[in-house]
């Protein structure tokens, strides 16, 4: 049997978010949203954990959990870019692997980290890592609001769409191979450093999916189903409030 591979978590927590403002900071169960991702991450199993803020109130609360906090630019656009700056402040090198869990994901399963950096290991061609899990229903299948994807036989990613795909033309729906994209991600340090280098696609830009960028510049994205059922983050002050009953 393998060795579990040797990985980072970083936790990307902004303060602005429009459908749930300083969500990070907002109380579940008596502490903030990121101490809860905070202590998924730190029970990984991963070498190192830190959360990457643009805010001295999130990073306070990281710190007073007992983890590690890094002050990065409130002008990214993204988790991705984010992680980029965290990865240069810390110095990684290239062939590091770093798992992006996002700052909403308070649920996510330990387990599904160390499977997404195993992956990456596995695939020394892939610069990125991600996980899926089986759609339940045609509904979701046919919602723009769940990402969907197409892999090939090695399990690497071959379209993300938030249209219905693959396409199925004798029958209702393909249920035997339809999947939804989870947006748990492994990078190499190395691809993190060239992140923001990489040119822009007008496929991202359609889909607004950027996971297509690194797909266009001709990355490979290594997938896998996840180990374990991934829960819903939380997006909006409804998600927050089923996650405040379920934990009563």
């Amino acid at each position: 049997m393998s060795e579990p591979a040797e990985f980072n978590v970083i936790i990307p927590a902004r303060s602005g978010s429009t459908r749930l403002p300083r969500k990070a900071l907002a109380d579940l169960g008596g502490r903030p949203l990121v101490a809860w991702t905070l202590e998924r991450a730190r029970a990984s199993g991963a070498s190192s954990v830190h959360v990457a803020t643009d805010d001295e109130a999130i990073a306070r609360a990281v710190r007073e959990a007992g983890g590690e906090a890094l002050m990065t630019s409130p002008e990214h656009r993204s988790g991705t870019d984010r992680l980029a700056e965290a990865v240069r402040r810390l110095d990684l090198p290239d062939q590091a692997i770093v798992v992006n869990l996002q700052g909403d994901e308070p649920l996510m399963p330990p387990q599904c980290l160390a499977q997404v950096a195993g992956l990456l290991e596995r695939d020394p061609a892939a610069q990125i890592a991600t996980l899926w899990e089986p759609l339940e229903a045609r509904e979701q299948w046919c919602d723009p609001n769940v990402v969907k994807l197409v892999i090939d036989e090695q399990g690497r990613a071959l379209y993300f769409s938030r249209a219905p795909i693959p396409h199925a033309r004798d029958q209702e729906w393909p249920e035997a191979i339809a999947r939804r994209h989870v947006g748990l991600y492994a990078y190499r340090a190395g691809a993190l450093r060239e992140w923001s280098a990489l040119p822009p696609s007008s496929l991202e830009a359609s889909e607004s999916l950027e996971q297509l960028r690194a797909l266009s510049a001709g990355w490979f994205i290594a997938t896998a189903r996840a180990v374990r059922p991934i829960p819903v983050g939380v997006d909006t002050p409804g998600d927050l409030e089923r996650l405040r009953q379920a934990l009563r």
